[in-house]
């Protein structure tokens, strides 16, 4: 092996690794697996067609998602890095797409984390029936407190409590690295998750009225497949829940051994997310039917998605419910296990950056970015105004954050660098099934035009009428604001040196699918190269 080569696998060993396919499969999924399959699919679908959105919704996945995946993989997989890493490897100017997406993962780490905080709360909040007889009043009221559209300091100790508990736990593992944190956490939680949802499912499907929320779900609308908006609808829930993008499956497949079978991971993980979604959907309106029946009312006046679906209907249905509470325990506890899967693969992607630029030591990175990312979480979601400052984050950052970084990197990779082709040669060398010119049609073209209808309906809906009826000020701060500031920062970040040593002139040796390979010391002897 070469001084070069034996300097990168060196840099390999120290960024570390997971210890097989299986270890890497189950921290995909869990990244993909995350609160949007549970409480945005079921509305989706309901809202575009019913049974007849599974047609868009596969031909997104078919066409868009499972192709864009790849190409993730390939990026990350061949060029053995961070994002801005990889990027900096497939062209030198290309560097700041990898630090935008480095900025977007660093906004939604510290809002989604306030997310997984309340359903932590509401899991106990369960057993009792805290919210009473007003579920919507006890958690804008007594839960959040919150006031006013306004951005205030006030305190909420019963959100600050359960998010510092978040992110302690999300620290701790992030500092015992790729295989012996997020890899056994994904070993234990995603096997813990599927079981406490398909309990729930269970349970849900015994409940009187089940069938005719169910119905409302399934029944088909073909008319809708005549509406650009529903297939727009499909790519947009394609993107948002298969974590693809947006750095992060980039991250994880630059830990993968190199004679790993790329192809065939991102088919299992694609088709696992779309299962848990499409279980979600069926658990989430069997209690839906339910609670309509018990109220006298149609499925359609119930039914609602995000945080109106988890923290006001649903603990509707468990007052309601036999087993109510063991409905909630599963419910809130399966939000808490899939959001942390997620916001540890969404916090990686910094920290894996952060090492990659500074040549530090996984502990130090981890600190350098967990404890500011913690901070600015305690202080702007643990106050009254949270609730506000979290929904337009939220919605700017998805919208026009991670959707025109997926389109503007797709672009560019296809058409400015015309790096498909070896990208393409990287996964074929042992990947199966191969990829060729469908694949090379479908990231380049059909995507990419799906992401734009995307954009396009959501900026139309947005200029004609501001979001959710917030102030001009707050939309104007915490969404538009954000969204110009990430890119320009990215390309700023790129322009800071590399540590001493770090080859950037290409796939790092080894990598080139006309090259011999070597074995990756990190998973040699652990499910690694075979």
């Amino acid at each position: 092996m070469t001084g070069q080569a034996t300097g990168q696998v060196e840099q390999e060993r120290r960024r570390g690794a997971f210890s097989s396919r299986r270890v890497f499969i189950l921290a995909a999924i869990g990244s993909a697996v995350g609160l949007g399959n549970i409480w945005r699919f079921p509305y989706v679908a309901y809202e575009n067609g019913g049974g007849a959105f599974v047609l868009p919704y596969l031909v997104a996945l078919l066409t868009a998602g499972i192709p864009f995946l790849l190409l993730d993989y390939a990026i990350g997989h061949r060029h053995r890095g961070s994002a801005p890493l990889s990027f900096a490897r497939l062209r030198r100017g290309a560097e700041g797409l990898g630090w935008w997406q480095v900025g977007i993962c660093f906004v939604i780490a510290i809002y989604y984390a306030a997310v997984i905080a309340w359903a932590l709360r509401y899991t106990f909040f369960s057993l009792d029936e805290a919210w009473g007889a007003d579920p919507e009043g006890f958690f804008f009221g007594e839960f959040l407190q919150a006031g006013d559209v306004r951005v205030t300091a006030d305190v909420v100790p019963g959100v600050l409590l359960p998010l510092a508990v978040v992110w302690l736990a999300v620290l701790v593992i992030m500092a015992l690295g790729v295989q012996k944190g997020i890899g056994a956490t994904s070993l234990v939680f995603i096997p813990v998750l599927v079981l406490a949802f398909a309990a729930l499912v269970v349970q849900a499907l015994l409940l009187d009225g089940a069938a005719e929320g169910l119905d409302a779900l399934f029944t088909p609308d073909w008319s809708a497949l005549g509406e650009a908006s529903v297939w727009a609808a499909a790519f947009g829930q394609i993107f948002f829940s298969l974590s693809i993008g947006f750095g992060i499956m980039i991250t994880y497949a630059s830990y993968v051994g190199r004679r790993e079978d790329m192809i065939g991971s991102g088919l299992v993980v694609g088709f696992s997310n779309s299962g848990f979604e499409l279980l979600a959907g069926i658990g989430v309106f069997a209690a839906l039917g339910f609670m309509a029946q018990a109220n006298g009312v149609g499925v359609g006046e119930v039914a609602s998605d995000g945080i109106g679906l988890a923290f006001i209907a649903f603990p509707t249905i468990i007052s309601e419910a036999p087993a109510g509470a063991l409905i909630g325990v599963l419910f809130f506890g399966s939000l808490v296990i899939a959001g942390i899967t997620s916001l540890v693969s969404v916090i990686e992607v910094v920290i894996s950056a952060v090492r990659d630029k500074l040549d530090t030591g996984r502990l130090a990175a981890t600190f350098a970015v967990g404890i500011p990312a913690a901070l600015l979480s305690l202080v702007l979601f643990s106050t009254t105004s949270g609730i506000y400052v979290l929904d337009v984050v939220d919605h700017f950052v998805n919208q026009y954050g991670i959707l025109v970084v997926a389109l503007v990197s797709m672009l560019i990779v296809a058409w400015a660098l015309r790096a498909l082709g070896g990208l393409g040669a990287h996964l074929n060398v042992h990947g199966r099934p191969r990829v060729g010119a469908g694949w090379r049609v479908l990231v380049s073209l059909v995507a990419p035009v799906g992401l734009a209808l995307v954009l396009f309906f959501s900026l139309r809906d947005d200029l004609d009428e501001p979001y959710e009826g917030y102030p001009g000020w707050l939309l104007l701060v915490f969404g538009w604001l954000l969204v110009v500031v990430l890119p320009l920062l990215g390309f700023l970040l790129a322009r800071l040196p590399w540590r001493a040593g770090t080859h950037l002139d290409g796939p790092p040796p080894g990598s080139d699918p006309t090259a011999p390979l070597h074995a990756n010391p990190a998973t040699r002897g652990e499910g690694g190269p075979r």
